[in-house]
Formats: structure tokens, sequence, C-alpha cells
């Protein structure tokens, strides 16, 4: 196949080029258990390649996630706030300032990859402000995605920009499975001539949690993990999570186990998802030249500090995902300890392809070259997010006044305008930590020894050393005003780290509601 580029004539050849495959589920945990129902995801992929369990979400939320991993960015830099048109979901300038330079462009355009795109894409995706489901983003050659957000019956699919509509036939519609059938048509049918990057974005186990009728009665007994943060008083935490009612309703249990077991039934037909990829792959002779990546867009709680179910919060539950990868020159069985963050799943995939990361404006970096054991590593990423609130009382929570969301019948609320932090997590061999601020009236801090305290029962913010309070606040804010090369500069735990307090006050402006003001 013969491809011109900018200045000459280059050459691509299919069989040398590695096929790529990225698996997305969305609202996957991996603190509390949500991996266990996926035997086989972990056989294929995790057990045949490797496995880094210290991954994390530039932000605990739908969409600012999903436009991390699109755009290898931190959200201040792609301006995806929250999972409103307002906040920049899927919206207009979305389109034209983003979607042009995500990683399935550059593949599409320079690497000369088929791109193939299935399910759940931004959860404003198809509204009508914005160009509705016949806007087929750029960099995307065959485009099956789901209007808005996850659904498993009674839904649209843009196919191509025309829309499909779904209805409540489990053998017809399920929407898990059409993925899967789609994917798998894809494989048989794409050219045999070009490499392919193949994105499949499942509904599970997102809400409402609709499982296929022969998983419905799975997990019969099956509860949230009673962990050691299951059901206690946030106590010396920001005021949102201490407001949560301690112990939790009878009936708020009962409800967070029903939907535990739900989401977990859910994801039996996403193991199914996989199990028929992989196996269309090695059928087709494909599979050795195909890397195989397994991930979710941000975690969840169950009860965790009395919270009834949700994310949005900055601890490991809501932060922490998984990751598997499998393909060419990956060992199996391999574990990886090392700090990844979702940013780099875009700079990694085009590295796999052969294209420079280092060309793009992404803050993100390839850990291809880890997972052969070699380079240096980072030792910390940014976490950021912007709360959510209401301009009048909530019904369910008057007491509460205005400026909080998601509110539960019981009166615990899971966001309000001031649930708006940054964090840096650090992980190197010096230190587990996590330092966090929030966008407040008494600008909150939260600082945890995850070495020590791995369930985050105790904020040190108080007792730590005020050294180390400074360094922290310090990367804080360079990382908070990174951008690209910048965001990649050493840790506060790493030996090249540079300490310089007066250029803090020399460069950086306040971060305090700069996304908003910068989306006015």
């Amino acid at each position: 196949v013969w491809h011109s580029g900018s200045n000459c004539i280059v050459f691509r050849n299919p069989f040398v080029e590695p096929n790529i495959v990225l698996i997305l589920t969305d609202d996957l945990d991996v603190s509390i258990g949500g991996m266990i129902p996926l035997n086989k995801t972990r056989k294929l992929i995790g057990d045949a390649g490797i496995t880094f369990p210290n991954t994390f979400v530039a932000s605990p939320l739908c969409c600012p996630s999903r436009a991390s991993i699109l755009t290898g960015k931190y959200p201040h830099n792609h301006h995806v706030i929250n999972n409103t048109l307002e906040g920049n979901c899927s919206s207009q300038s979305w389109q034209k300032t983003q979607e042009p330079a995500t990683f399935p462009a550059l593949l599409q355009k320079y690497g000369y990859y088929q791109t193939f795109f299935a399910g759940k894409y931004l959860n404003e995706y198809g509204n009508k402000e914005a160009g509705g489901v016949d806007h087929v983003p750029s960099g995307w050659d065959y485009w099956f995605a789901l209007e808005k957000n996850s659904k498993y019956y009674n839904y649209t699919l843009s196919v191509n920009g025309k829309a499909q509509r779904h209805g409540q036939n489990y053998s017809e519609d399920y929407l898990t499975d059409v993925l899967a059938n789609i994917s798998i048509e894809f494989l048989q049918y794409k050219s045999n001539y070009r490499p392919f990057f193949m994105m499949v974005s499942t509904p599970a186990p997102h809400s409402p949690w609709t499982a296929a009728p022969q998983y419905e009665g799975q997990f019969p007994n099956v509860k949230a993990p009673r962990d050691p943060s299951f059901n206690i008083h946030g106590k010396d935490k920001h005021w949102l999570i201490r407001q949560a009612k301690t112990p939790m309703a009878n009936s708020s249990v009962e409800f967070l186990d029903n939907a535990y077991r739900k989401r977990w039934r859910t994801l039996l037909s996403v193991d199914d998802l996989v199990e028929k990829v992989v196996k269309k792959l090695e059928v087709r002779g494909e599979l050795a030249n195909t890397y195989v990546i397994f991930t979710s867009d941000n975690g969840y709680h169950t009860g965790q500090f009395s919270l009834p179910l949700d994310k949005r919060q900055l601890y490991e539950f809501d932060i922490r995902v998984p990751l598997l990868v499998r393909g060419p020159n990956i060992k199996p069985n391999q574990t990886s300890p090392l700090l990844v963050a979702n940013i780099d799943l875009g700079p990694t995939i085009l590295d796999m392809a052969g294209y420079n990361a280092n060309k793009t404006q992404m803050d993100g970096m390839s850990f291809l070259p880890i997972m052969g054991n070699s380079s240096t590593w980072r030792t910390d990423v940014l976490v950021e997010y912007e709360g959510e609130g209401h301009n009048v009382s909530d019904p369910a929570c008057p007491i509460l006044g205005p400026g909080v969301s998601e509110c539960f019948p019981d009166c615990v609320c899971e966001d309000s305008y001031n649930n708006t932090y940054a964090c840096v997590r650090t992980l190197s061999q010096a230190a587990n930590l996590q330092y966090c601020e929030f966008d407040d009236n008494e600008v909150f801090v939260e600082v945890y020894n995850l070495t020590a305290d791995p369930f985050q029962l105790t904020n040190i913010a108080k007792t730590i050393d005020q050294e180390v309070l400074e360094r922290m606040n310090h990367r804080l804010m360079m990382l908070q005003s990174c951008s690209g090369q910048s965001c990649r500069t050493p840790g506060v735990y790493d030996s090249r780290f540079k300490f310089q307090p007066r250029l803090m006050f020399d460069n950086l402006s306040p971060h305090r509601s700069r996304w908003r003001q910068m989306l006015k």
C-alpha cells in the first residue's frame, strides 16, 4: 500500500505494523472487585500479557475521562469539565478544536490505519445542538456510536452518520452483544492490506445495569465488599463526605448491594465480547500481531465512607481503573507496579503504530517501552475534577440548600459545586502519596499515605511534614498549569525534582475556578 506523506511517498507494510484493539468499559472499578467476574478477560488479556494495577484517570467522570483518553490531555487542556454540553462534552467547540487531534485521527491520517468505533463515545454525543447523530468525528472510517449515555435497550446508534434505532428484543438489541457482533463483522470484512485500530466501548457496568437474560440470576449471594472504608464516617474529609449519614439506612445498603450484583451481571456479557474478539483474531491468524488493551473510564464506589454509589470522588475506588495489555513482544503473566494514567493511552497507541507522540500536544507518555522493562518512568500524575450542583435546593435534600447534586432519598448528596479539587497522585520507591486541594472557601486539603493507609481512612494534612506539603503544593500548581512536555517533568519524589518556590509566584496564576472562567 502506497501512502502519500507530506514530503515523500511512504511504503506501509501491514504485516509489520501491528493492529490495535482498545476495549473501554463504563464505570468499571478495580478497587472494589470489579474485575472478579471477568474471568475470560483476565485470562485472555491479563495472563497473556501485562497488568498495570496502578492506573489512574485524569478525572473520575465519564466525559472528561473519555476526552483525556482520546486526546492524551489533562482536562485543563482539553476543556471538557463534565458530562454536559455546557461543560464541553461533545460540544461544537470540542468537535472543532480537539477531535481533529485525537489519536484515532492521527492514526488514520499518518499511519494509514483503518479505524473502527463501536459503542458509547461521549455522554452528549448525538445532541441536536451539536450536529446530532449525523456528526461523525474526525478519524473514523467505520462509526457505530451510541447516542448519548449508556443504555442496554431502546437506544439509537449513529451508523456512519445515519440513525439506527433499537428496541428491546434481546437477540437483536442488547447493546453489549450488538457491539460484539459489529466488531466481529468488521474483523471479517475489513481490508487485509492495511493495519486496523478498533475501539469498542461497552455500556457495562454503567447504570441501568440491565443484564442479558441468561445472566439475570447470577451471583445471588454477592454483596458489595465490606472493606475498612465501607459504611464509616469520613470524619476528617471534605464537608461533602462528612455530610453522608453513618451508619447508612438498611434500605440504602440493600440498594447498593443489589446494584453491585447487577453490575457484575452486566460484566458477564463484556467477558463474552472480549472472548469473541480475541478468538476471532486468533482464527484469522491476526492475534500475534495485535495489541489488545482493556480498561475503564473511571472507578466506582458502593458504600465507601457511607456514600451509596457513584464516582466523582478523589479516592482510590473512583480514580483507579483496570488496565490489561497483550500484544507483540509483551511477555505473558507480567505485572507492572509503575504509575500509568489514561492520558498515556493515546501516546502509547501512537507509539505502537510507529508514530512519534512527541510530535503531538499530548500530556501523556507512551508506556510501550516499560512493557519491555526499559526506560525511566514518571512518579506522579494529576487528577482534577470540577464539581457540579444545582442553583436551587434539591427536593430530596432541602436542608443542604442549593449547590448540591446527585442526591439520594435519605439526603446524602454525591456532588456539589465546591467538590472541585485537584490532586497529585505520587507513586515511587520512596512514597505512595496523594495530595489534594479543594477549590472552596477554606481551600480544604486532604493528604494520604497509601503505604500505611491504603483505604484512605486518615487525612494527614495537619500532621505531615510542612516541607512535604509545600513541595506537593508547588508540584500541584505546576501540573495544573502544564501542557505537553511540561506535564512530564520530574515529580517531588524523583531525584531530578527541582523545588523553586520563588518561581511559583512569578510564573503561575491562581487556579481557582479557572475552568469555569475559561468556558464563559
